[in-house]
């Protein structure tokens, strides 16, 4: 009997039980949505996180002190003091593979002006700070060098922190807040840039000279980091051996010893948050293909039952001729069809699906692959759970098959 016989007849089968057959196909449906909707959301995230993290250039490189044990107790590294006014001189004088370079300390606390107020954090940065971060000045203008020397008290404001202080609309630039006490003159208000992926607000910031956050609010001589930028992304290996051997030098640390200082680059935090969202996708794809696992058991359930209601069927068959091999296809035929079309429909409710997520917002992104692998997944589970019904009817007795009632 040639496949195109086969393939009418089982067509035939499937239109005769069309209820059955979908309810088998149901399982199939939901298991494969279920993946594609679950990856989905796995790859929607891992995009958006590394265009979170590339937003603040992927050629960026943090510098921390590291944690010292003293007194056989390890220290908590941001209460290391091990980050110098030399620390920053020699970088910015020796660097070659790094083009900016900006020391940082930073504080919380409130803002006021007038009688409104806000919580808020203030970064002391130079003015490499905002070509590192990629912060635009969209009012006013950033404050210099000579402010940095002067340590003036003078700040860039985010847009949280206007709409906050500012909230009739007042122009803010040339206005003095207040932090912690200490006045500031707004020289500059930075383009907005939103909540990060995070749920942090970016823009409720305050961004003022180092010298000035360091001798006015919180009356220290180290900083509490070294934010870099490399040359290119491609350099940023050579940055970082740089880096180590100027600090290292510095510090007058001894082969052998360990660095007490720690350097990041924001590729390794993409690659370490890549690595974790790659972990999450597959612990949840893994959830749901076990639907389909369950759904392939119900297809093997149904064509057993199928093979049972058709053993007379099967019976006449045999005796005009048709052979066991014949029989055996047919009914393999018949559960892979019901597999594929179920994994169609299933690929079509994923999309579907995703759709909807996005539509509240969740980060969505459909990988080709993962539709290329569930049909592949589909032609599989009908031909595992089919072979043993297939391979069932066409061992019957063709006697015995024609008595049965």
């Amino acid at each position: 009997m040639n496949f195109i016989n086969l393939l009418k007849i089982a067509l035939r089968a499937i239109a005769n039980n069309k209820f059955r057959s979908f309810l088998s196909m149901l399982g199939i449906i939901i298991g494969v949505a279920a993946v594609i909707i679950m990856m989905a959301i796995g790859q929607g995230s891992k995009e958006s996180v590394r265009k979170e993290i590339s937003k603040q250039g992927t050629n960026v490189i943090n510098i921390r002190p590291g944690a010292d044990m003293r007194g056989g107790v390890r220290q908590d590294p941001s209460a290391m003091q091990t980050l110098k006014m030399s620390d920053y001189e020699a970088i910015y004088n020796e660097k070659k593979f790094i083009t900016h370079v900006s020391p940082e300390v930073n504080s919380s606390g409130q803002a006021i002006y007038g009688a409104n107020n806000t919580n808020a954090s203030i970064y002391g940065e130079s003015i490499d700070y905002f070509d590192i971060k990629q912060w635009n000045i969209e009012q006013g203008d950033c404050f210099t060098e000579e402010d940095i020397k002067k340590s003036a008290k003078v700040c860039v404001v985010g847009t949280t922190i206007v709409s906050e202080l500012f909230p009739d609309g007042q122009d803010p630039v040339g206005k003095t807040i207040r932090f912690k006490s200490i006045p500031f003159r707004v020289v500059g208000v930075l383009k907005s840039k939103g909540y990060n992926s995070w749920g942090m607000d970016q823009d409720n910031v305050i961004i003022a000279p180092y010298t000035t956050v360091m001798k006015r609010i919180l009356a220290q001589t180290y900083f509490s980091s070294f934010i870099c930028s490399a040359i290119t992304e491609e350099m940023t290996d050579d940055a970082i051996n740089e880096l180590t051997e100027i600090l290292r030098r510095q510090h007058k640390l001894k082969e052998g010893d360990d660095n007490d200082f720690q350097i990041r680059s924001q590729q390794e935090m993409m690659e370490t948050m890549s690595s974790t969202m790659d972990t999450i996708t597959v612990i949840l794809v893994v959830a749901a293909a076990f639907s389909l696992l369950v759904a392939g058991i119900g297809i093997m359930n149904i064509m057993l039952v199928s093979v049972t209601e058709r053993t007379k069927e099967i019976g006449l068959r045999m005796s005009v001729g048709a052979r066991g091999i014949d029989i055996s296809n047919q009914f393999l035929i018949e559960s892979i069809m019901i597999s594929i079309t179920g994994g169609l429909l299933g690929i079509i409710v994923g999309w579907l699906g995703t759709l909807i997520c996005s539509s509240f917002g969740l980060p969505t992104a459909i990988p080709a692959w993962s539709i290329i692998v569930s049909f592949i997944v589909c032609t599989i589970i009908g031909i595992g759970f089919g072979y043993f019904p297939a391979r069932k009817a066409a061992s019957l007795d063709p006697i015995e098959a024609i008595r049965y009632e």
